[in-house]
Protein backbone atom coordinates (compact mmCIF):
# COMPACT_ATOMS: atom_id res chain seq x y z
CA UNK A 1 0.00 0.00 0.00
CA UNK A 2 1.38 3.39 -0.99
CA UNK A 3 0.34 6.84 0.33
CA UNK A 4 0.14 8.15 -3.24
CA UNK A 5 -2.69 5.76 -4.06
CA UNK A 6 -4.37 5.61 -0.63
CA UNK A 7 -4.83 9.27 0.27
CA UNK A 8 -6.40 10.50 -3.02
CA UNK A 9 -9.09 7.82 -2.70
CA UNK A 10 -9.52 8.58 0.99
CA UNK A 11 -9.89 12.35 0.49
CA UNK A 12 -12.23 11.95 -2.47
CA UNK A 13 -14.54 9.61 -0.54
CA UNK A 14 -14.29 11.75 2.60
CA UNK A 15 -15.39 14.87 0.74
CA UNK A 16 -18.33 13.14 -0.92
CA UNK A 17 -19.48 11.57 2.35
CA UNK A 18 -19.21 14.88 4.20
CA UNK A 19 -21.51 16.53 1.69
CA UNK A 20 -24.12 13.77 1.63
CA UNK A 21 -24.13 12.95 5.37
CA UNK A 22 -23.75 16.55 6.60
CA UNK A 23 -22.34 15.90 10.10
CA UNK A 24 -23.19 19.41 11.30
CA UNK A 25 -26.83 19.17 10.28
CA UNK A 26 -27.09 15.64 11.67
CA UNK A 27 -25.72 16.82 15.02
CA UNK A 28 -28.26 19.64 15.22
CA UNK A 29 -31.09 17.26 14.39
CA UNK A 30 -29.80 14.84 17.01
CA UNK A 31 -29.90 17.68 19.53
CA UNK A 32 -33.54 18.40 18.72
CA UNK A 33 -34.64 14.77 19.10
CA UNK A 34 -33.42 14.18 22.67
CA UNK A 35 -33.74 16.01 26.00
CA UNK A 36 -30.60 18.03 26.72
CA UNK A 37 -30.36 16.97 30.38
CA UNK A 38 -30.13 13.22 29.65
CA UNK A 39 -26.37 13.18 29.04
CA UNK A 40 -25.81 9.45 29.44
CA UNK A 41 -28.74 8.60 27.18
CA UNK A 42 -27.49 11.06 24.57
CA UNK A 43 -24.04 9.45 24.72
CA UNK A 44 -25.49 5.97 24.25
CA UNK A 45 -27.71 7.12 21.37
CA UNK A 46 -24.83 8.91 19.64
CA UNK A 47 -22.51 5.89 19.87
CA UNK A 48 -25.23 3.46 18.75
CA UNK A 49 -26.19 5.70 15.84
CA UNK A 50 -22.61 5.87 14.60
CA UNK A 51 -21.95 2.14 15.03
CA UNK A 52 -25.17 1.14 13.25
CA UNK A 53 -24.61 3.65 10.47
CA UNK A 54 -21.01 2.60 9.97
CA UNK A 55 -21.97 -1.07 9.76
CA UNK A 56 -24.74 -0.35 7.25
CA UNK A 57 -22.57 1.87 5.05
CA UNK A 58 -19.67 -0.59 4.92
CA UNK A 59 -21.81 -3.71 4.44
CA UNK A 60 -24.06 -2.08 1.85
CA UNK A 61 -21.07 -0.59 0.12
CA UNK A 62 -19.39 -3.96 -0.23
CA UNK A 63 -22.40 -6.17 -0.95
CA UNK A 64 -25.38 -3.90 -1.63
CA UNK A 65 -25.18 -3.82 -5.40
CA UNK A 66 -24.93 -7.59 -5.69
CA UNK A 67 -27.72 -8.09 -3.14
CA UNK A 68 -30.11 -5.73 -4.90
CA UNK A 69 -29.34 -7.37 -8.22
CA UNK A 70 -30.08 -10.83 -6.83
CA UNK A 71 -33.34 -9.65 -5.26
CA UNK A 72 -34.39 -7.79 -8.37
CA UNK A 73 -34.60 -4.50 -6.44
CA UNK A 74 -33.66 -1.25 -8.12
CA UNK A 75 -31.44 1.08 -6.08
CA UNK A 76 -33.91 3.88 -6.76
CA UNK A 77 -36.54 2.05 -4.72
CA UNK A 78 -34.26 2.69 -1.74
CA UNK A 79 -34.27 6.39 -2.54
CA UNK A 80 -38.06 6.53 -2.59
CA UNK A 81 -38.63 4.55 0.60
CA UNK A 82 -35.91 6.45 2.46
CA UNK A 83 -37.38 9.74 1.27
CA UNK A 84 -40.80 8.83 2.63
CA UNK A 85 -39.35 7.99 6.06
CA UNK A 86 -37.32 11.18 6.07
CA UNK A 87 -40.37 13.27 5.19
CA UNK A 88 -42.31 11.73 8.08
CA UNK A 89 -39.54 12.75 10.47
CA UNK A 90 -39.47 16.27 9.01
CA UNK A 91 -43.25 16.59 9.37
CA UNK A 92 -43.06 15.72 13.07
CA UNK A 93 -40.25 18.22 13.61
CA UNK A 94 -42.18 21.05 11.94
CA UNK A 95 -45.65 20.45 13.39
CA UNK A 96 -44.89 18.92 16.79
CA UNK A 97 -45.53 21.22 19.74
CA UNK A 98 -44.23 18.98 22.54
CA UNK A 99 -42.65 16.04 20.77
CA UNK A 100 -39.06 17.25 20.76
CA UNK A 101 -39.16 19.75 23.63
CA UNK A 102 -40.72 17.91 26.58
CA UNK A 103 -39.89 14.23 27.09
CA UNK A 104 -41.42 11.93 29.67
CA UNK A 105 -39.50 8.86 28.54
CA UNK A 106 -36.21 8.03 26.88
CA UNK A 107 -36.59 7.16 23.23
CA UNK A 108 -34.23 5.02 21.21
CA UNK A 109 -33.55 7.10 18.11
CA UNK A 110 -30.35 5.29 17.15
CA UNK A 111 -31.95 3.21 14.37
CA UNK A 112 -34.75 5.55 13.33
CA UNK A 113 -34.40 8.32 12.44
CA UNK A 114 -30.66 8.87 13.15
CA UNK A 115 -29.16 5.85 11.37
CA UNK A 116 -31.99 5.35 8.89
CA UNK A 117 -32.62 7.57 7.03
CA UNK A 118 -30.37 10.42 8.28
CA UNK A 119 -26.82 9.04 8.50
CA UNK A 120 -27.19 5.83 6.48
CA UNK A 121 -29.98 7.06 4.23
CA UNK A 122 -30.64 6.46 0.55
CA UNK A 123 -28.09 9.04 -0.53
CA UNK A 124 -25.21 7.85 1.64
CA UNK A 125 -25.97 4.16 1.04
CA UNK A 126 -26.05 4.71 -2.70
CA UNK A 127 -22.83 6.72 -2.50
CA UNK A 128 -21.16 3.94 -0.49
CA UNK A 129 -22.16 1.36 -3.09
CA UNK A 130 -20.81 3.56 -5.89
CA UNK A 131 -17.56 4.28 -4.06
CA UNK A 132 -16.86 0.63 -3.29
CA UNK A 133 -17.79 -0.40 -6.84
CA UNK A 134 -15.07 1.91 -8.12
CA UNK A 135 -12.42 0.48 -5.78
CA UNK A 136 -10.23 -1.76 -7.90
CA UNK A 137 -8.46 -3.57 -5.06
CA UNK A 138 -8.29 -4.09 -1.31
CA UNK A 139 -6.29 -0.88 -0.93
CA UNK A 140 -9.13 1.14 -2.43
CA UNK A 141 -11.69 -0.58 -0.22
CA UNK A 142 -9.57 0.18 2.84
CA UNK A 143 -9.35 3.86 1.86
CA UNK A 144 -13.12 4.13 1.47
CA UNK A 145 -13.70 2.28 4.74
CA UNK A 146 -11.32 4.68 6.49
CA UNK A 147 -13.23 7.65 5.06
CA UNK A 148 -16.53 6.26 6.38
CA UNK A 149 -15.03 5.74 9.84
CA UNK A 150 -13.53 9.25 9.82
CA UNK A 151 -16.73 11.04 8.85
CA UNK A 152 -18.77 9.11 11.40
CA UNK A 153 -16.26 9.87 14.16
CA UNK A 154 -16.58 13.55 13.27
CA UNK A 155 -20.36 13.19 13.39
CA UNK A 156 -20.12 11.52 16.81
CA UNK A 157 -18.04 14.37 18.21
CA UNK A 158 -20.46 16.96 16.85
CA UNK A 159 -23.46 15.12 18.24
CA UNK A 160 -21.90 14.97 21.69
CA UNK A 161 -21.17 18.70 21.56
CA UNK A 162 -24.51 19.72 20.04
CA UNK A 163 -26.26 20.12 23.40
CA UNK A 164 -24.19 23.25 24.07
CA UNK A 165 -25.91 24.90 21.12
CA UNK A 166 -29.11 25.24 23.15
CA UNK A 167 -27.30 27.31 25.77
CA UNK A 168 -26.20 29.75 23.08
CA UNK A 169 -29.42 30.19 21.11
CA UNK A 170 -31.97 29.68 23.92
CA UNK A 171 -35.45 28.12 23.86
CA UNK A 172 -36.84 30.37 21.13
CA UNK A 173 -33.82 29.84 18.94
CA UNK A 174 -34.06 26.11 19.53
CA UNK A 175 -37.67 26.10 18.34
CA UNK A 176 -36.81 28.16 15.27
CA UNK A 177 -33.82 25.95 14.49
CA UNK A 178 -35.82 22.74 14.88
CA UNK A 179 -38.55 23.87 12.53
CA UNK A 180 -36.06 25.27 10.03
CA UNK A 181 -34.20 21.96 9.98
CA UNK A 182 -37.54 20.23 9.52
CA UNK A 183 -38.15 22.27 6.37
CA UNK A 184 -34.67 21.38 5.08
CA UNK A 185 -35.31 17.72 5.83
CA UNK A 186 -38.64 17.83 4.03
CA UNK A 187 -36.99 19.33 0.96
CA UNK A 188 -34.26 16.68 1.07
CA UNK A 189 -36.90 13.95 1.39
CA UNK A 190 -38.82 15.25 -1.63
CA UNK A 191 -35.55 15.39 -3.60
CA UNK A 192 -34.81 11.75 -2.76
CA UNK A 193 -38.30 10.71 -3.84
CA UNK A 194 -38.08 12.79 -7.02
CA UNK A 195 -34.68 11.35 -7.97
CA UNK A 196 -35.88 7.82 -7.36
CA UNK A 197 -39.06 8.23 -9.42
CA UNK A 198 -37.22 10.05 -12.22
CA UNK A 199 -34.50 7.42 -12.48
CA UNK A 200 -37.05 4.60 -12.49
CA UNK A 201 -39.00 6.40 -15.21
CA UNK A 202 -35.93 6.97 -17.36
CA UNK A 203 -34.87 3.33 -16.98
CA UNK A 204 -38.31 2.04 -17.97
Amino acid sequence: MTPDSFFPLYLNALTALFVIIDPIGAALIFHSLLPADERRHRLVMAIKSVLISGTLLIVFGLYGEALFHQLGININALRISGGVLLFFTAFRMITGEIRFSVHTSKEDISVYPMSIPLLAGPGSLTLAILLFSRAADAEGQLAITASIVSILLLTLLLMLAARYLKRVIGKTGDEILRRFLGVILAALAVQFIYDGVRNLWLAA
